[in-house]
């Protein structure tokens, strides 16, 4: 069954409930910022996840697509979802809202995927992952390099020349090598602003539509890539001070494909009303009630303020209360 999981542990205010409520995949995103404490423009009825506390947040959330696969074995989730409607998504508004909230911060924000070649980083992602392998050729190269997985692994039926495996192994080591690179710069794990990870990993969708899901390279790549995400959760949950999230959602095929409009992710949203002929209304802005709360108390205070010193200036005794009175009658006593 296609699913959502939540990989490893999770911070101890941010609590996900044991059942079997399914998971639309439009509504990750959302649920995506709900875990990191933003909040999202519609309500999302969904009873797994617990309401936190108002003042903390995870410093990351890292989110792994795998495509090929209904689920995986990963013996310290703490969580499993089924997933409904598998339609594509992207976390583009998630970062969107991490960047103007934390624009100063330069919060790292990374999204991958190396079957596509496909990486969009933004803030400290830039100096931190510049040495990151992105193309297919860049990625086989570093499988001959020192370091590489390929040492560590056991391949069994998997060959290291056939070119589905290549692209299998290649995300392997691309996990392998986020971790090593954070480990580098622990810095990241200890700011303020909180980071986003999101990941695609297709490699065992290839190695599905070439050898068939019975054969023993899917066998041997399924359990290679469940351990290897089992790691990679535990690196990063612990890297983080034990305070981030890993899902992991698993889907055999995507229903539609997904197309993305290229556009900058510092351009201003505006909320306007392209004349339409049905007169409705604009866009609601989910700042609204931010901004409508602060005004409400603002001039609440003020007209307390108003209140208050307009009946202490009308109970005043000006011989007493007044310098200028009290001046003036001393004047008057000398002369």
């Amino acid at each position: 069954m296609t699913g959502l999981s939540f990989s490893h542990r999770s911070p101890e205010f941010v609590s996900f409930q044991k059942g079997d409520w399914p998971v639309s995949g439009e509504k990750i995103p959302d649920l995506v910022a709900l875990t990191m404490g933003f909040s999202v423009q519609e309500d999302l009825s969904w009873q797994g996840l617990k309401a936190g506390p108002l003042f903390q947040r995870p410093r990351a959330n890292v989110l792994v697509v795998v495509r090929g696969v209904d689920s995986l074995s990963l013996p310290q989730s703490i969580a499993s979802y089924p997933l409904e409607n598998p339609v594509p998504f992207t976390l583009d508004s998630v970062a969107e809202t991490v960047h103007s909230l934390f624009a100063e911060d330069t919060p790292v924000v990374l999204q991958l995927a190396p079957s596509e070649e496909r990486l969009y980083m933004l803030g400290k992602a830039n100096a931190v992952f510049e040495d990151l392998p992105v193309t297919l050729q860049q990625i086989r190269a570093r499988l001959s390099q020192d370091g590489s997985v390929l040492a560590s692994l056991p391949l069994n039926s998997l060959s290291r020349n056939a070119e589905a495996d290549l692209l299998f192994l290649s995300e392997v080591q691309v996990l392998h090598d986020i971790t090593a690179l954070l480990q580098r710069h622990r810095h990241l794990a200890k700011d303020h602003s909180p980071d986003l990870y999101s990941l695609e990993l297709s490699g065992l969708e290839e190695l599905s539509r070439l050898y068939g899901q019975d054969s023993p390279q899917y066998h041997d790549a399924t359990a290679i890539l469940a351990s290897a995400l089992q790691k990679f959760g535990e690196e990063v949950y612990s890297l983080y001070g034990n305070s981030a999230v890993v899902e992991v959602v698993t889907v055999k095929t995507f229903e539609a494909p997904l197309t993305r409009k290229s556009r900058s992710i510092l351009q201003s949203v505006q909320i306007s009303n392209p004349g339409s002929p049905y007169n409705l209304a604009y866009k609601y802005n989910f700042n609204y009630a931010v901004v409508f709360n602060i005004v409400l108390w603002l001039m609440i205070s003020l007209a307390i303020a108003v209140i208050v010193i307009s009946y202490n200036l009308w109970n005043m005794d000006p011989g007493y209360d007044s310098i200028i009175y009290r001046m003036t009658n001393q004047k008057i006593r000398m002369d």
